[in-house]
């Protein structure tokens, strides 16, 4: 389809085209996003910045931002006759929407959160499942490897509002026209370079860092002295919505790996809300994701809030990465 196609237009002719394709889903997941991005924009004006005093299922503070993004999903997509069930990441279980749903939508409902009031880009992380029996949804139907997504996406809300998303057929991006109020196309089979110059990691956890990873940061940081032989860039927004965006305008690797503040824990990001969706992304585009030494798509879920270690972007410093982690 030509570019500046509306997103409604194109996911409708490719639902017409497959209908294993959740069409009318995708559009009311890229419906409620515009109302979580006016309702960004609006931030302080409309007294909505700030913690909203309450914490989510994994402990941590929320935003106010947080908590009005989960409630626009679940409103805007509960009556969607595709829908069996919802889960978030701000919701200790699932909520159902109907029985007679083939689908299962999960979110992140505002990520990076944290950057809500110092004004840096943030998002909203979607995945979608399909749900193999007759009947109301139950968490166990969620439990599925990242390998049976039907759809993941995300929208980031930035300088421009950019919605990006797969089916598994390519990676495409389109961009809200605020003036009317409709994603348009703007790129097609996105594809990330197999090598890059630029690495996203928070360079202050440093000394907590497990020796593969230190191994990887340090031959970066040698430059074109080292063993790399070339300089490289560092790069840190703190919202994965954004590092995994940029990776996919220009290359890169994203990393979020365990550490030893609290080696009990694989990692820090959730697989099902946040890994798995951009790792879907990030593999259609041609780029490789692990969590260290297995690849993450393949690796099972065995509860809602499951954490994960993260490796993503630019295919041949994956592969080098995880190498390091394999040698031990």
């Amino acid at each position: 389809m030509s570019q500046g196609a509306t997103f409604t237009q194109y996911i409708s002719e490719l639902g017409k085209k497959n209908s294993e394709i959740p069409s009318s889903l995708l559009i009311s997941v890229a419906n409620a996003c515009k109302l979580i991005g006016k309702k960004v924009e609006q931030g302080a004006l409309a007294g909505i910045i700030g913690s909203a005093g309450s914490g989510n299922v994994q402990g941590e503070t929320q935003q106010k931002l947080d908590i009005i993004s989960n409630d626009i999903l679940l409103s805007a997509c509960a009556q969607e006759p595709t829908l069996a069930a919802m889960a978030s990441e701000e919701m200790e279980t699932i909520s159902l929407a109907n029985a007679g749903g083939r689908y299962l939508l999960l979110f992140d409902p505002l990520d990076g959160s944290s950057n809500i009031d110092v004004n840096v880009s943030i998002g909203t992380i979607f995945s979608i499942l399909k749900k193999d029996h007759d009947g109301a949804a139950t968490e166990q139907d969620f439990l599925q490897a990242g390998t049976q997504q039907v759809a993941a996406g995300y929208v980031v809300y930035g300088p421009q509002t950019s919605l990006v998303y797969t089916t598994g057929q390519g990676v495409h991006m389109f961009t809200l026209d605020h003036e009317t109020n409709e994603f348009l196309l703007i790129k097609e089979n996105i594809s990330i370079s197999a090598d890059t110059k630029e690495f996203a990691i928070n360079m202050s956890n440093m000394r907590h860092w497990d020796q593969p990873v230190k191994r990887y940061v340090d031959e970066c940081l040698e430059g074109v002295e080292g063993n790399r032989q070339k300089d490289f860039n560092m790069r840190w927004i703190a919202s994965m919505v954004a590092d995994v965006h940029r990776i996919l305008c220009r290359g890169g690797v994203f990393m979020y790996p365990w550490d030893k503040r609290d080696p009990k824990k694989p990692g820090k990001l959730r697989l099902m809300y946040e890994a798995n969706p951009m790792s879907f992304l990030v593999e259609q585009a041609g780029g490789a994701s692990v969590n260290g030494k297995e690849r993450i798509l393949s690796l099972p879920s065995e509860q809602l809030h499951q954490r994960v270690s993260v490796i993503l972007g630019s295919k041949n410093e994956v592969d080098l990465i995880q190498k390091y982690h394999l040698a031990g």
